[in-house]
């Protein structure tokens, strides 16, 4: 006699709508191809995509247009930053290009602002890490 199987033995593949799946690959959506978009991605076609990236995949992310986050990272400065300096629309790679080698007054602004507030918080990590490791090697003598 075999026994019963469990409805949980007989699972469906994890999947994802389009749009978490862009953003986990960090490219923009609507620049994907309409096969991309239409249909819910895999867990086992994200990690294949992310290990072995299609020719698609691989010109996105070098020419763009590039997604909001990545944007920011490239242009070195914060989601919020891209906000206030009145950045809406997806770049690609060259109009990022452009912006850093002439960068206009409020990018100047917003990379030190972010660089300040890294700093900062570099200095809080360290601090807590510091008071950490003073609170365990009290715990020890004790």
């Amino acid at each position: 006699m075999t026994p019963a199987k469990s409805p949980l033995s007989t699972k469906n593949p994890q999947t994802m709508k389009p749009a978490t799946a862009a953003q986990k690959l960090g490219v923009y959506l609507p620049a994907t191809p309409e096969s991309f978009q239409a249909e819910p991605i895999s867990r086992q076609q994200l990690n294949q995509w992310i290990a072995d990236p299609p020719e698609w995949l691989v010109e996105l992310r070098k020419t763009g247009p590039h997604p909001r986050p990545v944007v920011a990272h490239k242009l070195g400065v914060s989601n919020a930053g891209l906000a206030r300096g009145e950045v809406t629309e997806p770049l690609t790679t060259d109009e990022i290009s452009t912006l850093l080698q002439k960068p206009p007054s409020w990018l100047v602004r917003e990379r030190a602002t972010h660089a300040e507030v890294n700093e900062e918080n570099a200095r809080v990590k360290a601090l807590k890490a510091y008071k950490r490791s003073q609170r365990e090697a009290g715990a020890s003598r004790a």
